[in-house]
């Protein structure tokens, strides 16, 4: 009667403290430059070294350009982070993978890549998408700083076990649905508080028919519900995805670890804590429209009426829509947009970019359009080349930089001006969160090719 989560979690207790947290043992640490200098601070200071230094990963993500990696970085605050970062992998023997090395990137997008990612995992990093890497099976979590240095002292964590969910997709999703609608329909029915103290296993047809990459996406916004992480049964084609990849297990290792995780499944009489479906053929294309990522809708729909919205909701929801300049009941169809940006953990993977070279290819992107094209690695930026995706983009009007997080926070160069609306494929809208006074409206790669190509909001399936 034991749910996905429980399995995983129970078989990695190290012991329950008495009315508190759960001593977790963790199986993989990953380490960017942002959340992790104070944490090995703290080692130095009480005279530590990393418990378990192979079971740690570090890579700059957050704070690099997008465009002249080769060269020194030019804003001295990010220089730092990412120099501090690999002063202190070094310093303390771990595994770093910096700026223009063949395994860098987002490491949300590069430890699925490398098969650092596997079913049946725990896996923290000082990072709240890192719920991502539960689409392969894995209890994955983002922690603070604080907590970060518990791991790299112990491989351990105190965390107190959250309540389990199970949310549903029944039949299939419809044409030019991406996962990523998926999640944002999810997060707009559930609100961003929803799943706050949850788990969250997302289940059902929909979702098995999901990609590695889609899945990824879905569990990569988990967090936007307020749940602790998000995570998805493995089956084939998790295997099939994790097979030969560099740190995956190989031939009697591969032979037990498969044994291992075809058990990582809800038991049929497992009970949640809580159970929610959903019914794919009521999901569209979708696009926020305010400054959280619940505040979403079907492209075609309008923005809700103020008598729509609770009474205690109502103060926020009229300063996000002066904040975005929108009215409601406002339809955004035909709304003129600046920017377009593909690329984030959310969707930085190669299946992205072929869903939007396919999209624009022997087409134009608009004149008017600014648009950043990020792959999230050096690994998709080689397949992007190795499956000729660079001319199709190319003949498109579009340029690809060089890989990081990029436009989906403001900490590198890549800002959207003030005022100016972006059409994001990243995972947050909050304001300012891509540059001072920048309008963010989220989307899926598809409605952000349209977008790019006509100027506006588009529906892509009017795009012939």
């Amino acid at each position: 009667m034991r749910t996905l989560f429980d399995k995983i979690w129970d078989r990695h207790v190290v012991q329950k403290v008495n009315d508190g947290p759960t001593q977790l043992y963790i199986d993989r640490l990953y380490c960017h430059e942002v959340t992790s200098p104070q944490a090995f601070a703290g080692l130095r200071e009480r005279g530590l070294q990393c418990f378990r230094p192979k079971q740690i990963y570090c890579m700059p993500d957050h704070n690099t350009p997008t465009h002249d990696q080769d060269k020194p970085i030019e804003e001295p605050i990010s220089r730092k982070q990412v120099a501090t970062l690999e002063q202190n992998a070094k310093d303390f023997g771990l595994s770093y993978y910096g700026m223009m090395n063949p395994k860098n990137g987002i490491i949300h997008v590069v430890g699925p890549e490398l098969g650092l990612t596997l079913p049946g995992y725990t896996i923290v990093c000082g990072d709240s998408h890192t719920s991502t890497h539960g689409a392969f099976g894995a209890v994955a979590f983002g922690i603070g700083t604080s907590e970060v240095e518990m791991v790299l002292a112990s491989q351990c964590v105190l965390q107190p076990k959250p309540k389990t969910m199970r949310i549903t997709i029944n039949g299939k999703l419809k044409p030019m649905v991406t996962a990523k609608d998926v999640a944002l329909y999810i997060i707009s029915k559930m609100t961003t508080g929803g799943a706050t103290g949850y788990f969250v296993e997302y289940a059902g047809e929909a979702i098995r028919g999901l990609s590695m990459e889609g899945r990824m996406t879905v569990c990569n916004l988990s967090i936007e519900m307020g749940a602790r992480g998000g995570m998805i049964a493995p089956d084939e084609t998790t295997f099939e995805y994790v097979k030969g990849r560099e740190f995956a297990p190989k031939g009697e290792a591969w032979d037990k670890a498969l044994a291992y995780w075809k058990t990582l499944k809800s038991d049929d009489d497992a009970i949640f804590d809580k159970e929610i479906k959903f019914e794919a053929k009521d999901i569209d294309p979708r696009i926020t429209y305010g400054t959280n990522p619940g505040m979403g809708m079907g492209i075609e729909d309008a923005i809700p009426t103020i008598d729509q919205i609770s009474e205690s909701g109502k103060i926020s929801f009229q300063k996000s829509l002066e904040y975005m300049d929108f009215k409601p009941g406002e339809k955004l169809i035909g709304h003129k947009i600046d920017y377009v940006f593909l690329g984030s953990c959310t969707n930085g993977r190669i299946e992205d970019f072929r869903a939007f070279a396919k999209f624009v290819e022997g087409k134009k992107k608009c004149p008017e359009v600014t648009a950043w094209i990020v792959p999230g690695s050096w690994k998709v930026d080689r397949q992007i080349r190795e499956e000729g995706l660079d001319k199709v983009l190319e003949a498109a009007g579009f340029e690809i930089r060089q890989p990081g997080c990029s436009a989906c926070l403001a900490m590198n160069d890549d800002k959207i001006p003030a005022g100016k609306y972006a059409v994001s494929t990243s995972n947050r809208n909050f304001q300012g969160r891509q540059g001072p006074g920048s309008r963010t409206i989220l989307a899926g790669p598809l409605v952000a090719a349209a977008a790019a190509i006509t100027g506006k909001i588009t529906n892509p399936a009017d795009i012939k």
